[in-house]
C-alpha cells in the first residue's frame, strides 16, 4: 500500500488518539490506555508552534499507520545541541518499512538542516524490532535503566541510547591569521 509521510497537524488528533489506543503500541511507550482524541488535540496544536522539533506521521486513505518525531528542549543552553526521539507504529504495518522511512526523514532532517549533535531515545529491553531498527541507524546502548517504566502492572528495564552526529559540520578552513590574532590551542603538558 502507498502511503504518505507529512508533518503532524492538529485535525490528526482523532487518527493519533486511535493509533495509541492499541495496547500493542501504547505498551511499548510512555502512553497510557485510554487516550482522547481532544487531548491529543491539546497537544498536537502546541507542537504547530514549536519550530524546533519535527513530528511525522506515515498516512494512508487518511488513517495514521505511524508517527515519529524528534523533540529539542532549545530553552536549556547546554543541552541545544541533543534532541530526543519516539516512534509508534500501528501492529499491522509493523516490519514493513514505514518505521525505517520515518526514520530516514527524521535524521536527514536533523543531520542537514539542524545543528542537532546527538539524537537520544529510551526502548523497552525487550522492545527487538525497535532495538534492531535503532541500531540499523547508528543508536547505540549507552546504559540499563533498570524499573524504568511499569508496563502491565510491572516494571520493566530501557535501555538509553542515542547517535552522535556521523558527520557533524565543519566550519569553513580559516584565512591565514597573524600568530597573536589565533585562538589559543592546547596546552601541552610539560
Amino acid at each position: 500500500m502507498d502511503y504518505d509521510v507529512r508533518r503532524i497537524t492538529p485535525a490528526d488528533a482523532e487518527g493519533m488518539a486511535r493509533l495509541m489506543s492499541d495496547e500493542a503500541v501504547f505498551g511499548g511507550l510512555l502512553q497510557l490506555p485510554f487516550p482522547s482524541a481532544d487531548a491529543w488535540r491539546k497537544r498536537l496544536e502546541k507542537m504547530v508552534d514549536d519550530s524546533d522539533s519535527l513530528s511525522l506521521v506515515a498516512v494512508a486513505d487518511g488513517h495514521i499507520l505511524a508517527s515519529a518525531g524528534i523533540f529539542v528542549q532549545p530553552s536549556s543552553p547546554r543541552r541545544r545541541h541533543a534532541g530526543t526521539l519516539g516512534i509508534s507504529v500501528a501492529v499491522e504495518w509493523q516490519r514493513q518499512g514505514i518505521g525505517a522511512r520515518l526514520m530516514r526523514e527524521l535524521l536527514h532532517w536533523a543531520d542537514r538542516w539542524t545543528n542537532l549533535q546527538r539524537i537520544e531515545l529510551t526502548v523497552y529491553t525487550d522492545n527487538e524490532a525497535a532495538l534492531a531498527l535503532y541500531r540499523k541507524f547508528g543508536f547505540e546502548t549507552e546504559g540499563t535503566l533498570r524499573a524504568f517504566a511499569i508496563r502491565d502492572g510491572a516494571y520493566v528495564d530501557a535501555y538509553g541510547m542515542a547517535r552522535l552526529h556521523p558527520r557533524p559540520p565543519q566550519l569553513p578552513h580559516p584565512p591565514h591569521l597573524p600568530p597573536h590574532l589565533l585562538p589559543p590551542g592546547p596546552r601541552s603538558a610539560s
